[in-house]
Protein backbone atom coordinates (compact mmCIF):
# COMPACT_ATOMS: atom_id res chain seq x y z
CA UNK A 1 0.00 0.00 0.00
CA UNK A 2 1.18 3.58 -1.09
CA UNK A 3 1.89 5.66 1.77
CA UNK A 4 3.55 9.05 2.58
CA UNK A 5 3.95 11.54 5.09
CA UNK A 6 2.68 15.07 5.49
CA UNK A 7 6.71 16.58 4.76
CA UNK A 8 6.61 14.47 1.82
CA UNK A 9 3.83 15.71 0.38
CA UNK A 10 4.60 19.42 1.37
CA UNK A 11 7.35 18.85 -0.64
CA UNK A 12 5.96 17.66 -3.26
CA UNK A 13 3.64 20.63 -3.16
CA UNK A 14 6.54 22.79 -2.79
CA UNK A 15 8.56 21.47 -5.50
CA UNK A 16 5.47 22.47 -8.46
CA UNK A 17 3.68 25.58 -6.62
CA UNK A 18 7.41 27.77 -6.68
CA UNK A 19 8.52 26.88 -10.43
CA UNK A 20 4.90 27.12 -11.51
CA UNK A 21 4.57 30.69 -10.12
CA UNK A 22 7.20 31.63 -12.13
CA UNK A 23 6.38 30.08 -15.12
CA UNK A 24 2.82 31.01 -15.34
CA UNK A 25 4.11 34.89 -14.79
CA UNK A 26 6.40 35.03 -16.95
CA UNK A 27 4.11 32.87 -20.09
CA UNK A 28 1.56 35.79 -19.13
CA UNK A 29 3.99 38.76 -20.34
CA UNK A 30 6.60 37.38 -22.65
CA UNK A 31 6.02 38.87 -25.96
CA UNK A 32 4.95 35.78 -27.64
CA UNK A 33 2.61 34.14 -25.09
CA UNK A 34 1.39 37.42 -23.41
CA UNK A 35 -0.82 39.16 -25.86
CA UNK A 36 -4.51 40.06 -25.47
CA UNK A 37 -5.34 37.49 -28.60
CA UNK A 38 -4.06 34.23 -26.82
CA UNK A 39 -6.60 32.86 -24.10
CA UNK A 40 -6.24 33.16 -21.02
CA UNK A 41 -6.82 29.01 -20.65
CA UNK A 42 -4.69 28.37 -23.48
CA UNK A 43 -1.84 30.41 -21.24
CA UNK A 44 -2.86 28.52 -18.12
CA UNK A 45 -2.35 24.93 -19.97
CA UNK A 46 0.85 26.16 -21.49
CA UNK A 47 2.29 27.04 -17.93
CA UNK A 48 1.29 23.85 -16.51
CA UNK A 49 2.53 21.48 -18.85
CA UNK A 50 5.96 23.33 -19.03
CA UNK A 51 5.90 23.18 -15.27
CA UNK A 52 5.65 19.22 -15.27
CA UNK A 53 8.10 18.96 -17.77
CA UNK A 54 10.75 21.20 -16.20
CA UNK A 55 10.03 20.67 -12.52
CA UNK A 56 11.72 17.22 -13.00
CA UNK A 57 15.11 18.93 -13.93
CA UNK A 58 15.14 21.77 -11.55
CA UNK A 59 17.41 21.82 -8.77
CA UNK A 60 15.92 21.12 -5.11
CA UNK A 61 13.60 23.87 -3.68
CA UNK A 62 13.38 25.29 -0.36
CA UNK A 63 11.40 23.17 2.29
CA UNK A 64 8.90 25.53 3.12
CA UNK A 65 5.29 24.73 3.10
CA UNK A 66 3.43 26.97 0.37
CA UNK A 67 0.45 27.31 2.87
CA UNK A 68 2.87 29.69 5.23
CA UNK A 69 3.42 33.51 5.45
CA UNK A 70 6.78 33.01 4.18
CA UNK A 71 5.91 30.58 1.47
CA UNK A 72 3.12 32.98 0.14
CA UNK A 73 6.27 35.19 0.21
CA UNK A 74 8.51 32.96 -2.00
CA UNK A 75 5.46 32.84 -4.51
CA UNK A 76 5.19 36.00 -4.34
CA UNK A 77 9.21 36.57 -5.02
CA UNK A 78 9.26 34.00 -7.86
CA UNK A 79 6.00 35.19 -9.74
CA UNK A 80 7.80 39.07 -9.47
CA UNK A 81 10.84 37.28 -11.17
CA UNK A 82 8.94 35.72 -13.75
CA UNK A 83 6.96 39.20 -14.35
CA UNK A 84 10.33 41.01 -14.67
CA UNK A 85 11.82 38.40 -17.16
CA UNK A 86 8.93 38.54 -19.51
CA UNK A 87 8.73 42.53 -19.46
CA UNK A 88 12.63 42.39 -19.85
CA UNK A 89 11.88 40.49 -23.17
CA UNK A 90 8.89 42.45 -24.35
CA UNK A 91 10.52 45.68 -23.80
CA UNK A 92 13.29 44.57 -26.05
CA UNK A 93 11.25 43.01 -28.63
CA UNK A 94 8.75 46.90 -28.67
CA UNK A 95 11.71 48.29 -30.44
CA UNK A 96 10.63 46.94 -33.59
CA UNK A 97 7.40 49.04 -33.06
CA UNK A 98 9.07 51.72 -32.66
CA UNK A 99 10.67 51.51 -35.19
CA UNK A 100 7.46 50.95 -37.32
CA UNK A 101 6.47 54.01 -35.72
CA UNK A 102 9.23 56.02 -36.55
CA UNK A 103 9.03 55.15 -40.32
CA UNK A 104 5.38 55.50 -40.73
CA UNK A 105 5.23 58.65 -38.97
CA UNK A 106 8.11 59.86 -41.56
CA UNK A 107 6.20 58.29 -44.52
CA UNK A 108 3.46 60.17 -43.82
CA UNK A 109 1.11 57.16 -42.75
CA UNK A 110 0.69 57.72 -38.74
CA UNK A 111 -2.98 57.91 -40.25
CA UNK A 112 -3.21 54.76 -41.16
CA UNK A 113 -3.78 52.24 -38.94
CA UNK A 114 -5.29 48.53 -38.68
CA UNK A 115 -6.32 46.67 -35.55
CA UNK A 116 -3.75 44.30 -34.00
CA UNK A 117 -6.17 41.43 -32.36
CA UNK A 118 -2.87 40.15 -30.54
CA UNK A 119 -2.75 43.55 -28.98
CA UNK A 120 -6.30 44.28 -28.97
CA UNK A 121 -5.26 48.39 -30.32
CA UNK A 122 -5.03 49.80 -33.30
CA UNK A 123 -1.67 50.02 -34.71
CA UNK A 124 0.03 51.32 -37.28
CA UNK A 125 0.17 49.64 -40.80
CA UNK A 126 3.68 49.67 -40.93
CA UNK A 127 4.59 48.82 -37.41
CA UNK A 128 2.26 45.94 -37.06
CA UNK A 129 4.42 44.63 -40.43
CA UNK A 130 7.40 44.70 -39.14
CA UNK A 131 6.28 43.49 -35.85
CA UNK A 132 4.87 40.29 -38.10
CA UNK A 133 8.01 40.45 -39.70
CA UNK A 134 9.86 40.14 -36.17
CA UNK A 135 7.83 37.35 -34.77
CA UNK A 136 8.07 35.14 -38.19
CA UNK A 137 11.81 35.38 -37.81
CA UNK A 138 11.92 34.60 -34.22
CA UNK A 139 9.91 31.48 -34.67
CA UNK A 140 12.06 30.61 -38.08
CA UNK A 141 15.39 30.02 -35.43
CA UNK A 142 13.54 28.66 -32.65
CA UNK A 143 13.10 31.71 -30.47
CA UNK A 144 10.48 29.65 -28.73
CA UNK A 145 12.35 27.18 -27.37
CA UNK A 146 15.15 29.78 -26.81
CA UNK A 147 12.84 31.28 -23.90
CA UNK A 148 11.73 27.82 -22.48
CA UNK A 149 15.72 27.27 -22.28
CA UNK A 150 16.16 30.41 -20.89
CA UNK A 151 13.39 30.40 -18.57
CA UNK A 152 14.90 26.70 -17.17
CA UNK A 153 18.19 28.17 -16.34
CA UNK A 154 17.02 30.81 -14.87
CA UNK A 155 16.17 28.48 -11.80
CA UNK A 156 19.92 27.54 -11.44
CA UNK A 157 21.11 31.85 -12.19
CA UNK A 158 18.02 32.96 -9.68
CA UNK A 159 17.59 29.80 -7.76
CA UNK A 160 14.24 29.88 -5.58
CA UNK A 161 14.69 31.44 -2.31
CA UNK A 162 17.76 33.33 -2.87
CA UNK A 163 17.59 37.31 -2.44
CA UNK A 164 17.54 38.17 -6.02
CA UNK A 165 15.74 41.03 -5.76
CA UNK A 166 16.93 44.40 -4.94
CA UNK A 167 15.82 48.20 -5.73
CA UNK A 168 18.26 48.12 -8.58
CA UNK A 169 16.62 45.54 -10.42
CA UNK A 170 13.42 47.33 -11.33
CA UNK A 171 16.27 50.03 -12.70
CA UNK A 172 17.74 48.03 -14.84
CA UNK A 173 14.12 47.02 -16.51
CA UNK A 174 13.59 51.03 -17.12
CA UNK A 175 16.60 51.11 -18.07
CA UNK A 176 15.89 49.07 -21.01
CA UNK A 177 13.58 51.55 -21.99
CA UNK A 178 16.28 53.55 -23.73
CA UNK A 179 17.95 50.68 -25.13
CA UNK A 180 14.08 50.15 -26.81
CA UNK A 181 14.59 53.84 -28.17
CA UNK A 182 17.97 53.08 -29.49
CA UNK A 183 17.53 49.68 -31.19
CA UNK A 184 14.31 51.30 -32.51
CA UNK A 185 15.81 54.27 -33.94
CA UNK A 186 18.98 52.22 -35.36
CA UNK A 187 16.18 49.85 -36.90
CA UNK A 188 14.64 52.64 -38.86
CA UNK A 189 17.49 54.92 -39.93
CA UNK A 190 18.08 53.41 -42.97
CA UNK A 191 14.55 54.46 -44.25
CA UNK A 192 14.89 57.89 -41.81
CA UNK A 193 17.60 58.72 -43.97
CA UNK A 194 16.36 57.75 -47.02
CA UNK A 195 13.36 59.80 -46.51
CA UNK A 196 14.85 62.87 -45.32
CA UNK A 197 17.31 62.83 -48.25
CA UNK A 198 14.02 62.76 -50.45
CA UNK A 199 12.47 66.00 -48.87
CA UNK A 200 15.92 67.25 -49.31
CA UNK A 201 15.05 66.82 -53.18
CA UNK A 202 11.77 68.33 -52.53
CA UNK A 203 12.50 71.34 -50.96
CA UNK A 204 15.50 71.99 -53.61
CA UNK A 205 12.69 71.41 -56.33
CA UNK A 206 10.16 73.57 -55.22
CA UNK A 207 12.70 76.02 -54.87
CA UNK A 208 13.89 76.00 -58.37
CA UNK A 209 10.50 75.03 -60.17
CA UNK A 210 7.93 77.45 -57.06
CA UNK A 211 4.89 76.24 -60.13
CA UNK A 212 5.08 73.32 -58.92
CA UNK A 213 2.55 72.12 -56.83
CA UNK A 214 4.46 70.13 -53.95
CA UNK A 215 1.45 68.94 -51.56
CA UNK A 216 0.59 66.81 -54.69
CA UNK A 217 4.06 65.72 -55.71
CA UNK A 218 5.41 65.23 -52.43
CA UNK A 219 3.12 62.88 -50.71
CA UNK A 220 3.41 60.27 -53.16
CA UNK A 221 7.03 60.51 -53.88
CA UNK A 222 7.68 60.55 -49.82
CA UNK A 223 5.66 57.13 -50.11
CA UNK A 224 7.68 55.92 -52.56
CA UNK A 225 11.09 56.49 -51.42
CA UNK A 226 10.05 54.92 -48.92
CA UNK A 227 8.45 51.45 -49.25
CA UNK A 228 11.91 51.26 -51.69
CA UNK A 229 14.10 51.97 -49.17
CA UNK A 230 11.58 49.66 -46.82
CA UNK A 231 12.33 47.22 -49.48
CA UNK A 232 16.18 47.16 -49.59
CA UNK A 233 16.20 47.35 -45.70
CA UNK A 234 14.60 44.04 -45.42
CA UNK A 235 17.41 42.39 -46.75
CA UNK A 236 19.58 43.20 -44.09
CA UNK A 237 17.06 43.32 -41.29
CA UNK A 238 17.94 39.82 -39.96
CA UNK A 239 21.50 40.37 -38.37
CA UNK A 240 20.33 43.40 -36.87
CA UNK A 241 16.91 41.61 -35.09
CA UNK A 242 19.26 38.46 -33.84
CA UNK A 243 21.21 40.41 -31.89
CA UNK A 244 18.21 41.98 -30.31
CA UNK A 245 17.16 38.33 -29.65
CA UNK A 246 20.20 37.88 -28.06
CA UNK A 247 20.02 40.80 -26.27
CA UNK A 248 16.71 39.58 -25.09
CA UNK A 249 17.68 36.11 -23.49
CA UNK A 250 20.83 38.25 -21.47
CA UNK A 251 18.14 40.53 -20.23
CA UNK A 252 15.91 37.92 -19.08
CA UNK A 253 18.90 36.88 -16.81
CA UNK A 254 20.79 39.97 -16.17
CA UNK A 255 18.03 42.18 -15.12
CA UNK A 256 17.86 41.45 -11.13
CA UNK A 257 20.45 42.49 -8.96
CA UNK A 258 20.41 41.36 -5.63
CA UNK A 259 19.67 43.40 -2.19
CA UNK A 260 22.77 45.23 -1.07
CA UNK A 261 24.31 45.74 -4.76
Amino acid sequence: MLSFTTAQLDAWIAAFAYPLSRILAFVSTAPLWGTGGLPRRLRLILGLGLALALTPALPPMPAVNPATWQGVGLIAQQMLIGIGMGLAARIVFAAVDVAGEFIGFQMGLSFATAYDPMNASQTPVISEFLGLINMLLFLSVNGHLMFIATLAQSFHVLPVGADVLGSGSWLNLVELGGKMFATGLLLALPVLVALMITNLALAVLTRAAPQLNIFALGFPLTLIGGFVALAISMNYLATPLQHMYEFALNAMLAFPVPSGQ
